[in-house]
């Protein structure tokens, strides 16, 4: 390969890369609602798992981007790994859309495409139209990185050492394996790596190959971009829950156990058949090309789009009936932590009320749990400037959300069923424990914003006001313990010690603030810093006085002075 030729084929993947990304962030802004509530209405029912995969894929344009998306939200435990699994096998059928349109090689309208999609990108009024613009001008430049790739490669028809090197290495499957997976893993894209394979044939390389040898090189490549797109998720998973690494996993899983069943097949057929039917019929939907030159040649690029769509599907329909075992084995092999665990509460619970509140107790013990790290968390962040610790504090605060929501609802539809009064009061302290906890976990997550701030404008506090501040969030964790173990005890000496200890925070609280107003005026802070300080305070302030709603109510609950109807707790 010569030095004008690897310019040529680096600057046209550059371009089909970008392409790719441009259209496909374009498609994630247009799509985003409708992926959002496809999503929603997702339930455990495989079937409906996979289309959903299929359809979200297609509009994103990126299997990656859908399984990326499937692990952050299996971390957030919006999602089990049952429905993720069903997702991650649609996303490989969405994937093998954008391999079919290249197929159709429609080059020639690339640079109308890059010429709408500038305009519409840089002069529409309307976000809706700058957005599509994106979409068309990505389309544009991806098929003319496409065009430029072949044009580049085209000179390769005329080398017998070209032809020759791919007929005696390229039928080897494990050789055209390992390459799919390294160029994959390497791009994290296998739409990248196929756009390679199919400009090459588009160059017409593959002419001098003949039969059906050009595909029987190709499969085991495209094969191997299925294992290699798995680097992308598998790195995104790092630093996540377990769930959201089983995820991962389950993608891994998907690729590798389709690429040894389908080359076993393959290698069985070819070792008893003199022609495999396989190619033949793969070659023989796929039709022919016509060359400038006016010679009709097999339409490899066709082929590679089939197979690659033809794979995935059969690869689906034989891993839908045990891709549950799978999630199962994975589950048992690497258990989720309890922390880490989606919210307990099944609707079935609602047939035996009185199981269904101990179930909704337990979960606000839970939620209480993850408001208290969060906070400790965040208080971290903001004393050691971690800024690794914020991602966690985001993502812990989804769940939190997420917790307070899904009891909020349980709790209502419950207190609509056959319970006492007694059971109804208690519903009510749930209620409303649920929500001060979720408030405890958004003023960490302002703390968090705040040690962002102050990592980022470089803010050093003095070392007055960060000893003064070491022991108020030592005192405060303190508190959030007693808070936890408050809850499941419901002791009465702890909320007397809750509503205690929130007094002594309000009181220093008052005295940090007084005493940092003295050395601002006395010129021994700094006036920005002394704004993240105060703020601190006041959301620790804040956290405090939360603790304090929790512990009365307790004490009201256990004094039947609760609220009598949970309509009263809800309006």
């Amino acid at each position: 390969m010569t030095l004008s030729m690897f310019i040529g084929l680096f600057g046209g993947l550059g371009m089909f890369i970008y392409g790719m990304h441009l259209m496909s962030e374009g498609l994630k802004i247009v799509a985003g609602n409708k992926m959002k509530h496809l999503l929603e209405i997702l339930t455990n029912n495989r079937f409906k798992a996979v289309l959903c995969g299929i359809i979200v894929t297609i509009m994103v344009q990126s299997s990656s981007t859908t399984t990326v998306m499937v692990v952050g939200f299996v971390n957030a435990s919006l999602m089990t790994l049952t429905q993720a699994a069903g997702i991650i096998l649609g996303a490989n059928i969405g994937t093998t859309v954008m391999a079919q349109l290249i197929a159709f090689n429609v080059t020639a309208v690339a640079p109308f495409f890059i010429g709408v999609g500038t305009f519409m990108a840089l002069f529409a009024k309307k976000k809706s139209a700058r957005d599509l613009g994106s979409i068309l001008l990505g389309f544009g430049i991806l098929f003319f990185g496409v065009n430029l790739m072949s044009s580049t490669m085209e000179p390769l028809n005329d080398s017998p050492e070209f032809i020759h090197l791919l007929t005696t290495y390229g039928k080897n499957p494990i050789f055209g394996l390992l390459l799919g997976t390294i160029i994959t893993g390497i791009m994290q894209s296998s739409g990248a790596t196929l756009g390679l394979l199919q400009a090459l044939a588009i160059s017409g390389v593959f002419a001098g190959v003949g039969g059906t040898d050009a595909i029987q090189i190709c499969i085991p490549i495209m094969i191997g971009t299925n294992i290699g797109t798995c680097v992308t998720a598998l790195l995104s998973s790092i630093g996540t829950s377990t769930a959201a690494r089983n995820a991962a996993f389950i993608h891994l899983f998907v690729n590798i156990f389709g690429a040894v069943w389908v080359m076993i097949v393959l290698g069985i057929i070819d070792a008893v058949a003199v022609v495999n039917p396989i190619y033949e019929l793969i070659v023989n939907i796929s039709g022919t090309t016509i060359t400038e030159t006016g010679q009709v040649l097999p339409n490899v690029a066709r082929q590679i789009a089939m197979s690659h769509t033809f794979f995935n599907v059969a690869n689906t329909i034989v891993l839908l009936p045990i891709i549950d075992r799978f999630v199962t084995l994975l589950e048992k092999m690497f258990p989720t932590a309890e922390e880490e665990k989606g919210l307990q509460l099944d609707e079935r619970l609602l047939n035996n009320p009185s199981v269904a509140l101990g179930q909704v107790g337990k979960e606000v013990i839970r939620l209480s749990k993850m408001a208290k790290k969060n906070f400790k968390t965040a208080c971290d962040a903001v004393m050691t400037g971690d800024e690794k610790l914020i991602e966690k504090i985001i993502e812990r605060e989804e769940r939190i959300d997420e917790f307070e929501h899904g009891i909020m609802d349980f709790t209502v539809r419950l207190s609509n069923m056959n319970v006492s009064e007694q059971e109804n009061d208690r519903l009510a302290f749930y209620l409303k424990g649920s929500h001060d906890l979720e408030r405890i976990g958004d003023h960490a997550e302002n703390i968090s914003e705040l040690a962002e701030m102050k990592n980022r404008e470089k803010i050093a506090l003095s070392d007055v006001a960060t000893t003064d501040l070491e022991n108020l969030i030592e005192f405060t964790n303190r508190t959030l313990n007693d808070v936890s173990q408050m809850i499941e005890t419901e002791d009465r000496s702890l909320c007397e010690r809750v509503l205690n200890e929130e007094d002594q925070i309000d009181a220093l609280t008052d005295k940090l603030k007084n005493e940092h107003i003295r050395r601002l005026n006395k010129g021994q802070c700094n006036a920005y810093a002394g704004v993240v300080y105060l703020d601190l305070l006041a959301n620790i302030e804040r956290v405090g006085d939360h603790a304090s709603n929790i512990a009365n109510d307790i004490l009201e609950l256990k004094e039947q002075r609760g609220v009598n109807k949970i309509e009263e707790v809800i309006y």
